[in-house]
């Protein structure tokens, strides 16, 4: 079966907005190894991601709460807690020809990704939905590391070589990361004694010991800013010497703590999964149709997805400029687009923040096809307005990145990389 407009499982349109009530904290919620950490930099909010406690917010109002957080970002330098991108290691003889057969990317022959490099690949199901969109590390000849995105995608990728039709090990790894970013985050790092971080190219790898801890660095980051990943080994035992070490080093730099930055991923047009995809959105309606290679001899999903590319989609994901009130907490539901005619609901909203840099509020929308092309006209319906805002389709990025290495694509784009 093919993608089609039909999905099975709605998208929940109902307006039921961001109630302030208690998260339970247990057991059956897993704390990363860096949790404490978070709390002793007074985190105030907290998400589940990947089955993780998750913060997402640490400034107070009266620092300016996620607006502070992002002109710190893009001015100075911040530590972030990640460690919900879980590292799926697959290991074994069979490593290239098992990760070529799950993404989407080829992974052999001229376009072999080289031990000590990382790509950002796609996994898709057999009727071409998206499962995953992890950034992929090559650690050495035998082995890989799926650094993943909100779902479970090492049970997927077990699941795929259950029968053991491919020579390999599947688990998950003690290893958890963190995040540096921010203009001065290359200063802090060479700080820190790690050589060389200046000439790190995009998405290259480099293994090391970072305050007496094994780590892997990569210049990839969930952001539209310079920076860093550090893959810290042995994460349980060493999370605590890695964090204060960080925390130490990034004092002459103003080093704070903060939460993942959406508003510059938004602006660089960096996708997030579960809310601007999911399991039943195809790469070719979110602008991921680069990460689709049909002239791969096999892979999961190849079927659906050469029937979607010749049969086109209904619809895509665009970027939206529109005003109002500055939208500077996350959207706790999916806002439905208008067509202004008519006022028939079209599509929605996925994400939206106000962008200091662009001046006005940005968002991520699911529309028609008919409805792409920049400057048309839609509505937005937002929480507690009676009516709705006019808006305008535009290109993404919104923001071209510093690194100057992301891609627009359709309506969505993600870090290129070679």
């Amino acid at each position: 079966m093919t993608l089609n407009n039909a999905r099975h499982t709605p998208i929940n349109l109902r307006q039921s907005g961001a109630p302030r009530i208690d998260m339970l904290v247990g057991t059956r919620i897993r704390k990363s190894p860096f949790w404490h950490k978070s709390l002793e930099h007074g985190v105030r909010v907290v998400t589940v991601y990947n089955r993780m406690y998750h913060p997402r917010l640490y400034f107070s109002p009266d620092q300016g709460g996620l607006l502070g957080e992002y002109e710190y970002l893009t001015k100075h330098v911040t530590l972030w807690n990640v460690a919900v991108e879980r590292q799926i290691q697959v290991k074994g003889s069979d490593a290239t020809a098992f990760i070529d057969y799950l993404v989407t990317r080829a992974m052999t022959g001229e376009k072999e990704l080289a031990p000590g490099k990382a790509r950002y690949v796609v996994l898709c199901n057999r009727d071409g939905g998206i499962v995953n969109d992890p950034v992929l590390l090559r650690i050495a000849q035998d082995e890989y590391w799926l650094s993943i995105s909100d779902s479970d995608a090492g049970l997927w990728a077990q699941g795929v070589n259950a029968e053991g039709r491919f020579d390999v090990t599947i688990r998950e790894l003690d290893v958890a990361p963190v995040q540096i970013q921010g203009p001065d985050s290359a200063a802090l790092l060479t700080d820190a004694g790690v050589k060389d971080v200046q000439s790190l190219k995009f998405f290259n790898l480099v293994e090391t010991t970072l305050f007496g801890s094994d780590v892997i660095i990569s210049k990839t980051g969930f952001s539209g800013e310079e920076g860093y990943e550090i893959y810290l080994r042995n994460a349980t035992r060493d999370a605590d010497a890695l964090w204060d070490g960080l925390v130490a080093a990034g004092e002459p730099h103003s080093l704070r703590v903060i939460a993942p930055g959406h508003i510059s991923r938004l602006e660089a047009g960096i996708l997030s999964y579960g809310q601007d995809m999911d399991l039943e959105t195809s790469p070719y309606e979110v602008g991921l149709d680069w990460q689709v290679d049909l002239d791969k001899p096999h892979f999961i999903g190849k079927a659906a997805l050469t029937d979607i590319a010749r049969q086109g989609v209904s619809h895509k994901l665009v970027g939206l400029k529109f005003g109002g009130r500055q939208i500077d907490w996350y959207n706790a539901d999916f806002w439905p687009v208008l067509n202004p005619q008519t006022k028939d609901r079209i599509g929605f909203v996925t994400s939206a923040f106000f962008s200091p840099r662009i001046g006005t509020n940005i968002a991520l929308s699911r529309v028609p096809v008919s409805l792409t092309e920049p400057d048309t006209e839609v509505l937005v319906q937002i929480p507690g307005r009676v009516e709705p805002l006019e808006a305008r389709v535009c290109t993404t990025p919104f923001h071209e990145p510093a690194r100057g290495m992301n891609r627009p694509v359709g309506g969505g784009s993600q870090p290129a990389q070679t």
